[in-house]
């Protein structure tokens, strides 16, 4: 990686001030995460993000390109880890390589956003910065964009940290929330509304998710990001000194690689949320219009790849699954014939070298299985 741009290499602050916000949006796709409940398709080296679950391509190109409509590729940065740093460049081979960056310690999305924000002042003191996960699903790619640009606009216009809210579909326990208040006027934006966030609210036991989805005054947390990078920066000062300490010696540092392989294992292992956003002085949301699903286990592929008449989701070769008596499926063959017998709500994964069978309800705890090493 390269970060040959430093900061103190600015034009005069009266022609930043007249550049437009979108000429200001820096992207950061995070793409470091395990995806344990993906296993065993999704192992160490090559995660969920990395995988063809829905279609011909990865969700980490599915990401990249969502991105590439709006702003140029040298302008979208993605932030893996070093054990999946070779592999996420075989992954966008025509994506610039020095914009993908191995971060050399999992420290969480904490020291992940102070380290976007501290590339991006490299390049712009004035930076909008965008932090998105590259495992999510959208499909409305058009409404998506159009939404980024209005929250765009509004993060250059207040100094406010903006995150996208998902109107929930159920009383999930699976999400964060975000509590809304009273709307944010935004004068440019036609499709957007944004609302002020009063709290954030952490995963709900179930009484509590039915009551956040009838009362209609929460959204999903869905862990996107905008911010100004002096916005940013500001509240770590307030909150995470030791983050703003690394921000400022990173965009200024002649030497940013040395000082990122130095310096960014000793940050702080801790979410943006935890971190900065809960306790933000000024955090706005904007209501997302756009379809979205975070994949978050093996039960989410029937939405995207569709069902059989008898509800039966298969990833593989007609002739690889064999099906009698048998609903309400999940099957994903690597090779190997699959039969499947009398059976109801069941997931079968096979691979080259494991197979899991679960029940659809356990989904959730198929990161709590004692895989050996040799099969992470």
């Amino acid at each position: 990686m390269s970060f040959n741009q430093s900061s103190n290499l600015q034009p005069p602050a009266s022609i930043l001030t007249a550049v437009a916000p979108i000429d200001r949006l820096f992207i950061f796709i995070m793409a470091g995460g395990s995806g344990e409940r993906f296993w065993p398709l999704s192992r160490i080296h090559t995660p969920k993000h990395l995988l063809k679950l829905l279609g011909k391509k990865t969700l980490l190109e599915q990401t990249l390109e969502r991105f590439e409509t709006i702003v140029p590729p040298e302008r979208i940065f993605v932030l893996t880890n070093e054990a999946q740093h070779a592999v996420t460049l075989a992954a966008l081979p025509n994506h610039p390589p020095k914009n993908i960056i191995a971060e050399p310690a999992k420290r969480d999305t904490g020291p992940a956003a102070a380290l976007a924000t501290a590339v991006a002042l490299r390049q712009q003191e004035n930076a909008i910065i965008g932090l998105f996960p590259a495992d999510a699903m959208i499909h409305d790619v058009a409404t998506f964009c159009h939404q980024l640009l209005e929250a765009t606009h509004t993060a250059a216009e207040h100094p406010a940290l903006i995150t996208f809210s998902i109107k929930p579909s159920h009383p999930s326990t699976s999400f964060g929330y975000l509590e809304l208040g009273e709307k944010h006027e935004a004068p440019h934006a036609k499709q957007t509304c944004f609302q002020k966030v009063h709290q954030f609210v952490e995963k709900p036991h179930l009484t509590k998710a039915e009551e956040f989805f009838s009362g209609q005054r929460h959204g999903w947390n869905a862990g996107m990001f905008l911010w100004q990078a002096q916005s940013f920066l500001e509240e770590c000062h307030r909150q995470q000194p030791e983050l703003a300490s690394f921000i400022e010696r990173f965009s200024t540092e002649t030497s940013p690689e040395k000082l990122l392989q130095r310096d960014f294992a000793q940050l702080p292992k801790i979410s943006v949320d935890y971190a900065i956003m809960e306790k933000a002085k000024h955090v706005i949301a904007a209501i997302a219009e756009f379809d979205w699903d975070d994949v978050g286990h093996w039960t989410a592929l029937p939405k995207h790849l569709g069902m059989d008449a008898k509800g039966n989701t298969v990833q593989a070769s007609a002739e690889k699954i064999l099906l009698h008596d048998s609903t309400n499926n999940i099957i994903v063959s690597k090779g190997k014939t699959v039969a499947l017998c009398g059976v109801t709500d069941l997931v079968v994964v096979q691979t080259e070298d494991a197979i899991l069978i679960c029940h659809r309800d356990a989904v959730e705890n198929i990161k709590k299985l004692p895989v050996p090493d040799e099969l992470k």
